[in-house]
């Protein structure tokens, strides 16, 4: 045994002292086909840092600072079944790589058994005998493929890589589903300012209403002016019953992200407050390596690369090598001594010699695979470009909008108070107080639902960098 120890281990260590890989040297491919950008054009004199891909997410949600989103962060985090399934995809990606990386080793089994046995006295070279006899049996049996072309090293790794790749599909997933959070999140919150709005607005327009009837009464306005009045407070409280349902669809899609049925969730009104925090400084060239789904792509490139040393392998011979060793006994008394022992060693080779073309397909498959990964990974890239000029845009812009919005809707406010002054003096009818008041009514929601879309625009950016734009959140990685 010591003999047969002393060759096997010999044998692999000549075996991994010559092997070789017949993957390709592997470069990450250009994301762009022509020089890298030095600044978002979208972005002024905001240039993003250079952060790494190979790590987690932080809780840049935190930069908002409003607390009940930090808490419905963290339920989704604990509960969210769309990342309970991404979670075990990647346990499942992660045992792939540990199995696929164990063919590399040899694989001894053991195995022991008893066998008590009558032979017949009729049966072939049994001399007319009826013999009855013990079989006693107990041995070890070592078999190895010898990787000398590297077939199974880069299965291996492409398997590690395709793992990594799943690492990023994971902390993509996470990513995506807080920031689905957020968004839906601010919208509530921009239906709840706006549901204030509408109620104040049809408590002004019956009230407005209960004057003109007043007005009609005493002869003073006409019935078409009471017929407006009407007209415009069931408009409103058409807006309102809208918005309500805008609320209660929002609020069951964050019980859904919560992983909680929508009947057992609920938010209290509060108000929209805060601006999308400030943005940092740094360099938007390696700041896409960080976002997650670049960073799958790339890896899913080296597992592409790995498979092609797998497909150039298939064109040279196989070697194995087995081993077997043991004992066997008809009495038990005697089953583990000497005279029982017995032992085999032997090699294998398999030569491929012709298949018609099958081993060319494969390579061709192979290096097929390896361009269409490349190609995803430059569309990724570039989709992440677009995102983040677009998100930056819309920062940009929006605020822009907003200042407008905000100076439309205090002008139509007071052009809407003086008309319902000129018409309670009588030099004004009521389709002026009609139309200033649903001109000013329009400019207040065109004013909210700006702030909510320059907070969704926020939380699309943090998305469209991979999560977080501080100084601190970009240096630190996206996954643990």
């Amino acid at each position: 045994m010591k003999k047969l120890r002393t060759i096997i281990f010999g044998f692999a260590g000549a075996v991994f002292a010559c092997a070789c890989s017949l993957a390709p040297d592997y470069d990450a491919p250009p994301a762009l086909p022509h020089p890298q950008v030095d600044a978002f054009r979208e972005g002024g004199q905001w240039l993003p840092a250079a952060p790494t891909d190979t790590a987690g997410q932080d809780a840049w949600w935190q930069a908002f600072g409003d607390p009940q989103l930090d808490g419905l962060q963290q339920q989704l985090r604990d509960a969210n079944p769309d990342l309970d399934a991404a979670v075990a995809r990647y346990q499942q990606a992660r045992s792939v790589a540990r199995r696929t990386w164990s063919n590399v080793f040899p694989t001894i089994d053991a195995d022991a058994s008893f066998q008590r046995e009558h032979t017949s006295a009729n049966a072939p070279n049994s001399d007319g005998d009826r013999v009855l006899r013990n079989d006693f049996s107990a041995d070890a049996a070592l078999s190895w493929e010898i990787d000398l072309f590297g077939r199974l090293r880069n299965a291996a790794d492409a398997a590690g890589k395709r793992a990594d790749a799943s690492a990023g599909d994971l902390a993509a997933i996470q990513l995506s589903l807080h920031a689905e959070l957020a968004a839906s999140y601010f919208s509530l919150r921009g239906a709840d300012a706006t549901l204030v709005l509408l109620e104040d607005t049809v408590d002004a327009y019956t009230r407005a209403l209960d004057l003109t009837r007043n007005r009609y009464n005493g002869g003073i306005a006409s019935a078409t002016d009471v017929d407006q009045a009407e007209t415009q407070l069931q408009a409103a409280h058409a807006q309102l019953a809208a918005v309500r349902l805008q609320r209660a669809q929002l609020e069951h899609a964050i019980a859904v992200l919560l992983g909680l049925p929508p009947a057992l969730f609920a938010l209290e009104r509060a108000p929209l407050v805060g601006d999308p925090p400030p943005i940092a400084v740094g360099l938007p060239s390696t700041l896409l390596q960080r976002r997650p789904d670049v960073a799958s792509a790339e890896r899913r490139v080296a597992a592409a690369n790995a498979d092609i040393g797998v497909a150039r392998a298939a064109w040279f011979p196989v070697f194995s090598l087995g081993a077997l060793a043991g004992y066997e006994s008809t009495e038990s008394s005697n089953w583990f001594e000497a005279p029982s022992r017995f032992w085999a060693l032997g090699t294998a080779a398999s030569i491929p010699l012709l298949d018609a073309g099958g081993r060319s397909a494969l390579n061709r498959q192979a290096r097929a695979a390896f361009d269409e990964a490349a190609a995803n990974y430059r569309s990724v890239a570039l989709t992440a470009y677009r995102e983040v000029e677009d998100n930056l845009a819309a920062l940009h812009h929006l605020a822009d909008q907003l200042a407008a919005s905000e100076a439309a809707s205090s002008s139509a406010q007071r052009a809407a108070y003086h008309a319902r002054q000129r018409y309670t003096a009588g030099v004004a009818d009521y389709i002026e107080v009609t139309t200033t008041q649903t001109s000013a009514l329009l400019a207040q929601r065109t004013a909210l639902e700006t702030r909510v879309s320059r907070m969704n625009a926020s939380v699309a950016l943090v998305r469209a960098l991979g999560g977080g734009w501080t100084p601190d959140q970009l240096d630190r990685p996206l996954l643990p």
